[in-house]
């Protein structure tokens, strides 16, 4: 385990025949697909066959079209600054705006068949994708092919280099800090993760040095913000949608009823949440309120640390105790190169998985530093790289699942790897894990909802004109005070989240926050099943997460038996979290 992943599974370099042969053919490939709606969507004979032919065709092209953007993509991810790289990203996004000519043809075509719903029960095929043609006569945009392809063309020169400008902006970061008479230049993800150390001194400081380095980049991320927030509310807007976050619902196969009910939950909770900062801040010498930089603090002098073999046989072990499949999916995953584990120059922060169905593997990117926390987070992402495997035998358009169940087999997990330490643990190392069980929490539901104010205030704003990098930070300090109150010291929040988080950087991803709550909460619903119903709740959660590229998402919850549109349900997993700052409250 040499702690760096490897793509040559997908291609072994740009100069790779296989790369080139894959790029040379995908133009061609689009032309024969644009070729095909155009001869066979102006009339209505053979219905059934022309559906199934273009399906056959939509996935062949989209196993090869994703396999080429996630090996650039991915080279990015651990090295920004690779030209070459960067030139494939855009030759890439520009040929596949392409793709909106049949794709819209198909739509604007299927919506006028007549008796769809007989034709599609004549086929084992489309019965297969009742699903991806439902949705497709369900979307409101009514836009003309020629329309479509013109907002394609507009994303490639717009937000999506918006968004690499704001990735390269804060991976290229480097902030100076001196450590016990030792300087260095650290990337804005290693420094953030000094978070969590165990010296006070170390995490005020980070926090410090992190908080006045962003002044250098500030300017030019709240361009990239209002540049690409900017275009959704155009896109939105053309594409029929009242608003953005009505477009991310649809898109989340999510209704504003759900939301609301969490939403609701998560407001009636925050005093707890408060009393367990104030709690904390006590407990570290605080006073006015726990400030933003000992958020992560470790409680205690318990400072659990792990190697990376350590981890890997943490994870391994535990999984294993849930199912022998998962314990053997994680295993060959941390022995195969899938991982990409320690921060370096250029490479992003945070952490994320990529499942890459072309291949019917995944990749995950952290940066692991060897705290609990790190554990933690590599058995997140594995939970995401095994929701992945459960669609292995799914077809390319049958594979694709909406941001709020995606953060359900990877919040599972975490919820597996915390247990399992505290059956372990000595009483010091209990109190750490269950406190920073509650942190992690917090984030979820208190940081989040931030977020989610946050992002929604500066949507609305924006349709007045841009914001300045002032403003954005005016609006992040609102949001927090909102969430947070006092159970922050108001001295020290972290104006500056809106640069460094890229969930605010996609204009396909808008509102890339309350799917984590979402995740969270419905997690702790399946867990709980899972302690009542043991082994036998095993093939229930596979079937629930390969159900999840064909179903809306309230139906996967009722394979469950959960009903997602009663705040009842909402209620009774953050109960299960009160109860924990409960106890925190008494230790």
């Amino acid at each position: 385990m040499n702690g760096n992943w490897s793509l040559n599974e997908l291609y072994k370099g740009f100069d790779d025949k296989a790369f080139i042969k894959d790029m040379t053919s995908l133009k061609k490939d689009i032309i024969e697909l644009n070729k095909f709606a155009e001869d066979n969507f102006s009339d209505f004979d053979n219905p059934k066959e022309k559906i199934e032919n273009f399906i056959n065709i939509q996935n062949k092209f989209g196993e090869k079209a994703s396999k080429l953007y996630e090996f650039c993509e991915l080279t990015l991810s651990t090295d920004s600054s690779n030209e070459t790289a960067l030139k494939y990203v855009d030759r890439l996004q520009n040929i596949l705006t392409d793709t909106s000519i049949a794709s819209t043809k198909f739509k604007i075509w299927l919506k006028k068949v007549e008796n769809i719903k007989g034709i599609i029960n004549k086929s084992p095929l489309l019965k297969e994708h009742s699903f991806f043609l439902k949705e497709i006569l369900k979307d409101k945009s009514d836009l003309s092919e020629k329309e479509e392809m013109i907002v394609k063309k507009m994303e490639t020169t717009g937000s999506s280099s918006w968004t690499k400008l704001q990735e390269s902006e804060v991976s290229e970061l480097l902030i100076p800090l001196t450590i016990k008479k030792k300087k260095k230049e650290y990337p804005l993800s290693e420094l953030r993760n000094l978070a969590y150390s165990s010296d006070a001194k170390v995490r005020k400081e980070a926090y410090e040095a992190e908080i006045n380095a962003y002044p250098q980049i500030e300017n030019a991320v709240a361009y990239a913000l209002n540049g690409i927030k900017g275009e959704v509310l155009t896109v939105s807007k053309l594409r029929g949608y009242k608003t953005p976050l009505e477009m991310t619902l649809c898109q989340s196969r999510l209704d504003k009823k759900v939301l609301d009910a969490m939403l609701a939950a998560m407001n009636e909770y925050l005093p707890y949440f408060r009393k367990y900062f104030k709690k904390k801040a006590k407990m570290l010498g605080h006073k006015k309120g726990l400030p933003f930089y000992d958020l992560f603090a470790p409680i205690g002098n318990c400072d659990m640390k792990f190697t990376p073999e350590e981890a890997r046989d943490f994870i391994v072990k535990n999984f294993t105790t849930f199912s022998k499949d998962l314990g053997d999916f994680a295993a060959y995953a941390f022995d195969n190169n899938w991982i990409d584990m320690f921060p370096k120059k250029g490479k992003r922060g945070g952490a994320f998985c990529a499942n890459l169905h072309s291949i019917k593997q995944s990749r995950v990117l952290t940066n692991f530093t060897g705290t609990f926390n790190d554990v933690v987070t590599l058995a997140h992402e594995l939970g995401h790289a095994y929701h992945g495997k459960c669609l292995d035998n799914e077809t390319y358009l049958n594979s694709d699942y909406p941001m709020p169940i995606a953060e359900t087999a990877s919040t599972f997990c975490e919820t597996i790897i915390k247990n399992a330490a505290l059956k372990e643990a000595t009483k010091e190392q209990a109190l750490m894990i269950i406190e920073s069980d509650i942190a992690d929490n917090a984030q979820v539901i208190v940081d989040i909802l931030s977020r989610f104010i946050f992002e929604d205030t500066v949507i609305n704003l924006r349709k007045d004109g841009p914001l300045s990098a002032k403003e954005l930070c005016e609006i992040m300090l609102d949001a927090q005070s909102k969430t947070y109150g006092d159970g922050l010291d108001k001295d020290y929040y972290h104006k500056y989240m809106w640069v460094c988080k890229p969930h605010y950087y996609e204009a396909s991803y808008n509102y890339y926050n309350f799917p984590y709550a979402f995740g969270l909460l419905f997690a702790k619903g399946l867990y709980a099943k899972y302690l009542e119903e043991g082994e036998a709740f095993v093939p229930l959660y596979d079937k629930l997460l390969n159900s999840t590229g064909k179903n809306n998402i309230a139906d996967v919850a009722k394979l469950a038996g959960i009903d997602i549109r009663n705040k009842e349900f909402f209620e009774t997993s953050l109960l299960l979290i009160k109860k924990d700052i409960d106890n925190f409250l008494k230790m």
